[in-house]
């Protein structure tokens, strides 16, 4: 709705602009825009930054400085775009700024739109001698025709980013454009106006009920809102008495109206830090009220204390102050966000400050060896360095295999005349052992094969749907590679969550494999109920961080309770690193074990070498005897 109106008034705004004076002036209306928009939105962005300080915890602070800065130059849809398709980053938190995407569209094309009308316009009076109107529509038709087929293709294939592509979105711009072309044609008695009017309302008011837009736009089914303000635009070219015009019209409505921009730039970060500060996904009632008073209430300051001052500027006469007071709120913004940038390394810098050795931090070898770790010390890794304490091996994208078919080896470990050769294969559950299978290479002499592909696990079926084709379609390239050039042993995960049972796709997978290689399966990790960094932020104890062993993994062992395993696995479980007989932790050792709620961080991952060792030992000899 706000794309669809934008594409109306700004393509009535230029065509007029162009047919009068043949120019649409670039500069000029790219700082009337600015005027309208800029004064609210820079000042909202540099207040969510100094709140996110204040109300997230640390483990966030890493993603404040780029939303900050994506937001305040309006790239924030393209930060949240390639977010969603980072298998790292879609266990982020929502992002106070996150509601800056739309602006992001927004910014962008109003700088292409203005170009595009220019281009129409010379088309039309220079090369096909034809009226600029009926040719910009014809002009806005094909953008509309092809925006719409790419955003009902994308959001088929990968609907997260296709929400926060500003190519995705351009046919609901270009749809404004068109109504506002044909609008004075739509002539309808005033009767069915009225019926065209209220039903519009009644499916905008209904859209967000009936539809899952989260999962679904902005492909076709977008089309039912925008049926909805369309309706709503035809109705008011013919007022009748009974009209949705007279409700729409009235003057509490008129006047919060020109509320909204500031409503809409106050109320996402009020309704983020109230979940940070309750330490809750829900809202009652009664907070959710006062929350939108609130929200009111500063909408009303900043639209009276920013915007209008400025809109009442004599444009002709003051252009060049207002350039100047935009030159100075852009500069305080990009200030802030160095400010914040270095109090946050600052920060980071102080809590990095430790003494790490085995004594202090021993993680998993405080049960192996049934040591007591000393109390009172900082936990590693610290918050805000958790979410990077990742396994060295991402740091080369190129072996990462996410979204791609083709399989990708990357090896590590011993590389010169390795005594055995180690294919760790499938997703981010196999891979968190990486850091703890480098330590051990180095001591069992063994060269490590990397298959990667985040979000996949090693198997070739999916009754739940929660893997991609993509995935599917690599997991058979990966059994042919395994099969060409087959590895000593294959280390993979044996189960999945807490489930009783291995699943069918892993022994499917396994199977392809008897009499070719041996597999190493260990049984998965407890998934904790918590982001473990988060809860150890505000929790008095760590054990409030805790589950029951129960909650994580299963009362049984899964491949005992489970037929048809060929005879190539060997079985190997580390629960009791992670779980006596009744709790799963979340710290061990003076090491946090996990980085969200359900990935082992690197440093714990280093820990359990020892205890990994000798079970990898064991079944390197067996892969000596069979040879």
């Amino acid at each position: 709705m706000f794309i669809i109106i934008s594409g109306y008034l700004i393509t009535l705004s230029l065509l007029t602009r162009i047919e009068k004076t043949g120019s649409v002036k670039f500069f000029d209306f790219i700082l009337g825009i600015a005027r309208r928009l800029f004064p609210q939105a820079l000042f909202v962005s540099i207040v969510i930054g100094f709140m996110c300080l204040v109300f997230l915890p640390k483990i966030e602070w890493s993603e404040i400085i780029a939303h900050m800065a994506a937001s305040t130059f309006y790239y924030e849809n393209w930060r949240l775009a390639f977010d969603s398709v980072d298998y790292l980053a879609r266990e982020n938190s929502a992002s106070p700024f996150q509601h800056y995407w739309s602006l992001g569209i927004q910014g962008q094309i109003y700088i292409i739109w203005p170009l595009f009308i220019c281009l129409v316009f010379f088309i039309a009076k220079k090369v096909l001698k034809t009226p600029v109107r009926k040719t910009f529509l014809t002009a806005q038709l094909v953008v509309f025709a092809g925006s719409l087929a790419y955003s009902v293709y994308q959001t088929h294939i990968n609907q997260p980013w296709a929400y926060f592509d500003t190519f995705a979105r351009m046919w609901e711009f270009s749809i404004g454009g068109i109504f506002a072309l044909i609008s004075p044609y739509l002539i309808f008695n005033k009767r069915f106006n009225t019926v065209l009017g209220w039903g519009g309302l009644a499916v905008i008011c209904l859209t967000g009920i009936l539809l899952p837009v989260s999962t679904v736009f902005p492909g076709y089914l977008a089309l039912v809102p925008i049926s909805g303000v369309l309706f709503i635009l035809i109705s008011t070219e013919n007022n009748t008495k009974l009209g949705v015009d007279r409700l729409l019209g009235s003057k509490p409505l008129t006047y919060l109206g020109g509320l909204t921009y500031g409503i809409y730039l106050w109320h996402w970060p009020l309704l983020i830090f109230y979940h940070a500060f309750m330490k809750t996904t829900t809202v009652p009632i009664l907070d959710g009220i006062i929350i939108l008073l609130f929200t009111l209430l500063l909408s009303i300051i900043s639209t009276k204390q920013l915007e209008t001052p400025f809109l009442m500027m004599k444009w002709d006469k003051k252009k060049g102050n207002f350039v100047t007071v935009l030159g100075i709120l852009l500069v305080f913004a990009a200030s802030s966000i160095f400010s914040i940038s270095m109090y946050i390394q600052k920060t980071q810098a102080s809590m990095l400050n430790l003494t790490q050795n085995d004594k202090d931090y021993p993680g998993a070898k405080s049960i192996l060896y049934n040591v007591k770790p000393p109390e009172g010390l900082d936990l590693i890794p610290s918050p805000l360095a958790i979410k990077t304490d990742l396994p060295s091996f991402y740091e080369d994208t190129e072996c990462l295999g996410q979204d791609r078919t083709e399989v990708r080896k990357c090896s590590y470990g011993v590389l010169d005349k390795p005594d055995y050769v180690l294919a760790l294969v499938g997703g981010s559950h196999s891979g968190h052992w990486f850091p703890a299978l480098e330590i051990v290479a180095e001591e069992l002499n063994f060269r490590i094969d990397l298959y990667n592909h985040d979000g996949c696990r090693f198997t070739d079926e999916d009754p739940e749907n929660h893997l991609t084709k993509t995935c599917l379609e690599w997991n058979e390239n990966l059994i042919k590679e395994l099969k060409e050039e087959p590895p000593d042993l294959i280390f993979t995960t044996a189960t999945l969550n807490k489930r009783d049972k291995v699943p069918l796709g892993y022994i499917n997978q396994w199977k392809e494999l008897e009499g070719i290689t041996k597999i190493f399966a260990v049984r998965d990790n407890p998934r904790m109920k918590k982001k473990i960094p988060a809860c150890l932020e505000s929790a008095r104890s760590p054990l409030d961080c805790a589950i029951d062993r129960s909650d994580g993994v299963s009362q049984v062992v899964p491949w005992e309770n489970t037929e048809g395993i060929p005879s190539n696995v060997i079985f190997a479980d580390l629960t009791d690193y992670f779980c006596d007989d009744k709790t799963c932790y979340p710290v061990i050792g003076n090491i946090i074990v996990y980085r969200d709620n359900n990935h082992i961080t690197a440093e714990y991952s280093k820990s359990l070498a020892p205890a990994l060792r000798d079970p990898l030992e064991q079944a390197f000899k067996k892969v000596h005897l069979s040879m």
